[in-house]
Parts: C-alpha cells; sequence; structure tokens
C-alpha cells in the first residue's frame, strides 16, 4: 500500500525550483487573487516602490469602480480585495511599514463605495475590510515616533470618509501611539470637523491619551443620550479615585446599549441590558472603596435576589468574612427553590453548578415544565443526562410533548432524538418515582398522537398505519 505524501517544507522543496514553478504558473492561470500574490512576490523582490507601484494599480482600480458586483462573483470579489490586504500587510510592510499603512488607510477608505456596489448578506466583504482595519495601529506600532506624530492628518481624512465606524475604529486604536504636541494639536483639528458622535468618540481616545479625564467626561455627555455609556465614565473615574462623581455615573439611565435575553429570560417574558448586571458590579466596588460595604453587599443581595444571576451571588460570596459562606449560601439556594421563576431557578443551578438541586426542581414541578421553551430546557437536559436520568427524561418529554400537541412537522426531526434519548435514558431509571415509566409513556404517546406518520416515520417505533 502507497505511503500517503504529507504537505510539508521538505517534501516541497524535494520537487526542485523547476516542478514548483510550473506548478505555481499553473495555478495563476486559474486562480486570480494567488496570480496576485505570485505578482506582489514577484514584485517584492525588485523592492518596496515595486510593490507600492502594484497596489497602487489595484487601489486606483477599486476607487474608480462603480459597477455593480453581481453576487456570484461576491466570493471571488472577496477573495480579490483580501489579497490585496495581504499583499500591503505582509509583502510591502515587511519592508516599508509606513508605505504600507498609507494604503492599508486607502484601502479602508474605499469601503462605502464598495459597500453601495455588492449585496454583503454573507458578511465576507465587510470582514475583510474590518481585518484589514486591526491590522493599520500594528503597521503604526512599527512607525518611529516622529512618523507617528504625522498620521493624524491622515486619520481625520479617513473619519472623513467613514460610514461604518472602519476609521473611528483605527483612529481610537491609534490614538495612544501619538505623541503628546500631535494628540493636542489633533484635538483641535477634530473640534472644528463637526459634532457627529465619530468625531467625538475619537477625541474621547485622544483625551485618554493625554490623561485628561475631565475633557472624556464633558465629551461624552456632548454624545447623543442612546450612546453614552455613562458605566465607562464611572469606571474612569472609580480608577481616579474620584469616588461621589463615579457612583453618580454609575446611577445614570442608560438608554443604549445591548440588551438580551438568555433562554431562561425568553421562559420569564424579560429582558435584560448588559450594563445592568454591569452597573451592579461597578457601583458595589464603587460603595466599597467609600467604605460602605454594607451597601455594597445588599445591592449584590438584591441583583441576585431578582434575577437570580448567580454573578452577584459570586461577588457577594466573595466579600463575606471567615465562616458566614456556608450559611448564606443556603440562604440563596433557599431563595432560588421557592422562587416563581421555574426557569431562571433551573438555570442557575446548572450554572452554578449544584445538579442535585436542578435535579430535585425538576422533579418537585414534574407538571410545570413548557416544552415550547426548548433553549432552556434542552440545555438543562443535556447537563443532567449523566448522574440524573429521570431529570434529564421528564425535560424530554416536555420538549417531545409540546412537538406532538402542537403538530409541529418541521420539529418531528428534534422529536424523534428526544425519543431515541429517552429510550437511552430508561435503561439507566430503576425508580420512576411516581412518573410513568418510558414503556408506559411510549403507550400513551402512539394512542395521542398514533395519526402523526411523519412523527413516527423517523423513530424505530413505527406504529402501523
Amino acid at each position: 500500500m502507497a505511503h500517503k505524501t504529507s504537505l510539508s517544507l521538505e517534501n516541497l522543496v524535494a520537487l526542485g525550483t523547476e516542478k514548483l514553478a510550473q506548478i505555481i504558473l499553473d495555478e495563476t492561470k486559474a486562480n486570480a487573487p494567488f496570480r496576485k500574490k505570485v505578482n506582489a512576490a514577484l514584485a517584492g523582490a525588485k523592492g518596496p516602490e515595486a510593490v507600492a507601484a502594484l497596489i497602487d494599480r489595484r487601489l486606483a482600480a477599486l476607487e474608480k469602480a462603480r459597477a455593480m458586483v453581481a453576487w456570484e462573483k461576491e466570493k471571488d470579489f472577496a477573495a480579490d480585495l483580501a489579497a490585496t490586504v495581504e499583499t500591503i500587510a505582509k509583502e510591502l510592510a515587511q519592508a516599508a511599514a509606513a508605505m504600507a499603512l498609507e494604503r492599508l488607510l486607502r484601502f479602508v477608505d474605499t469601503h462605502a463605495k464598495v459597500f453601495e456596489r455588492i449585496d454583503d448578506s454573507s458578511g465576507r466583504i465587510q470582514d475583510v475590510y474590518w481585518r484589514a482595519a486591526k491590522a493599520a495601529p500594528e503597521l503604526a506600532q512599527k512607525l518611529p515616533e516622529g512618523e507617528r506624530a504625522g498620521l493624524a492628518k491622515r486619520l481625520t481624512k479617513s473619519l472623513d470618509l467613514d460610514t461604518h465606524g472602519l476609521g473611528a475604529e483605527i483612529a481610537i486604536a491609534i490614538a495612544p501611539l501619538l505623541p503628546g504636541p500631535a494628540l493636542a494639536a489633533w484635538d483641535r483639528e477634530l473640534a472644528k470637523a463637526g459634532p457627529e458622535d465619530h468625531f467625538i468618540r475619537v477625541r474621547q481616545a485622544v483625551a485618554d491619551a493625554r490623561g485628561d479625564l475631565d475633557a472624556f467626561l464633558i465629551l461624552e455627555a456632548q454624545r447623543p443620550a442612546w450612546s453614552q455609556n455613562p458605566l465607562r465614565a464611572a469606571e474612569r473615574l472609580l480608577a481616579a479615585g474620584r469616588l461621589d462623581e463615579a457612583l453618580d455615573w454609575a446611577r445614570r439611565d442608560h438608554r443604549g446599549g445591548v440588551a438580551y435575553a438568555s433562554s431562561a429570560d425568553v421562559a420569564e417574558g424579560r429582558i435584560r441590558r448588559l450594563h445592568d448586571v454591569e452597573r451592579v458590579a461597578l457601583e458595589a466596588r464603587i460603595l466599597e472603596a467609600q467604605g460602605d460595604k454594607p451597601s455594597a453587599q445588599t445591592l449584590r443581595w438584591q441583583a441576585f435576589a431578582e434575577t437570580l444571576d448567580p454573578a452577584p451571588l459570586r461577588d457577594y460570596l466573595q466579600k463575606l468574612g471567615d465562616f458566614e459562606e456556608d450559611d448564606e449560601l443556603a440562604r440563596a439556594f433557599a431563595h432560588v427553590e421557592a422562587s416563581r421563576q421555574l426557569y431562571s431557578a433551573l438555570a442557575f443551578f446548572i450554572a452554578w453548578p449544584h445538579l442535585d438541586r436542578a435535579a430535585k426542581l425538576v422533579a418537585a414541578k414534574a407538571g410545570q415544565w413548557d416544552g415550547q421553551h426548548y433553549g432552556a430546557l434542552g440545555r438543562a437536559a443535556s447537563a443532567l443526562e449523566e448522574k440524573f436520568p429521570l431529570a434529564a427524561s421528564v425535560l424530554y418529554r416536555a420538549l417531545l410533548d409540546d412537538i406532538l400537541k402542537r403538530g409541529k412537522s418541521q420539529a418531528y426531526g428534534h422529536g424523534a432524538r428526544y425519543l431515541a434519548q429517552l429510550e437511552t435514558l430508561a435503561a439507566e431509571i430503576e425508580d420512576w418515582g411516581g412518573i410513568a415509566d418510558h414503556a408506559a409513556y411510549v403507550t400513551e404517546l402512539r394512542k395521542s398522537h398514533g395519526r402523526k406518520y411523519g412523527f413516527w416515520s423517523l423513530t424505530e417505533a413505527k406504529p402501523k398505519r
């Protein structure tokens, strides 16, 4: 039997230069992005000016292009753009970082026109541009301080062309690299540029780089209410020891920010915001810094008690004195078990983790689990399978019952897997604790849903038509 030949540097070198050159030449005829990489490597042998000239021709074509890009060409177009970025960030940057950074910024500046030319539903094109934006600060770090000072004016140009936050991302990341005098001059220039939020964000990065907290706060107040981040201001004030101001900012209403709902939240019918959890943790830290540990602990406990979120409880327990943790943890568990937020309580015990209490909760509320909340129940059932097969079975039955009762044919595949898992778990259960065993459960399923042939055809327990 022939041994498999692996692709390795040694094996490729063994082919010889002429053989490799022919393979490369053949590939360039069919692969345009690869051909551009090869051309860049050839130009690199002549020096950075040759590579720069090659890139400039590509960028000029990209800047002038106006025709729409057909959807079927999106993948190739993205690969072509990525090849240009790679040539700049690798081939040219190795020899001339300043030349590479200028061309990378020039590439990023084309984003608005390019996004108008193509339906980027896959996100491929934007991904290339964001990768380019992340590479820019790395190139700026390679520049001598004297050359960095001149970047401010060029970055402002990119901000003027910015429509998707790419220019702002680059400017914010590069601001800490600029020398003090250049930062001061840049701030004055940005102040004249306009009141738009991306200019203010960059000015805040400049204020941070200059260590000017008051300027940062003034600018934060100038931002639109929906984009203000009071917690960010409070964090800086806490670090500066300005505790009263920090507490004031931490308690301010935050109208914007990311909202989310965990699977348990969905089941409970609520939506939370990331800064709600963060605010409690930060406000408690500020209260402690002020010497008011009791208020900080009260705040943490209240946050846990209302949400059953493990994070504030962990913070609360960490701040307790010796020999207090066991009693307080028992109190917390009792609170969770008594809560009417069934899904949040289950999620809490799964996350802590305290699986035996989760299993007891499942058994105690066996008839109350709603299979519509498959995210919360599926995750819990999976966690309980190994050590608590009966509790896992209760949840899998709730999921399967919901699918069949509502005739959710698109979910029959999931239902069949739940039934197969119930069969497996049944072999591990000796005491069914007052609920019907697996055989009786399947008999009842056949009686109630025997005509749902689409479901039964996916299982090994097919009833006769």
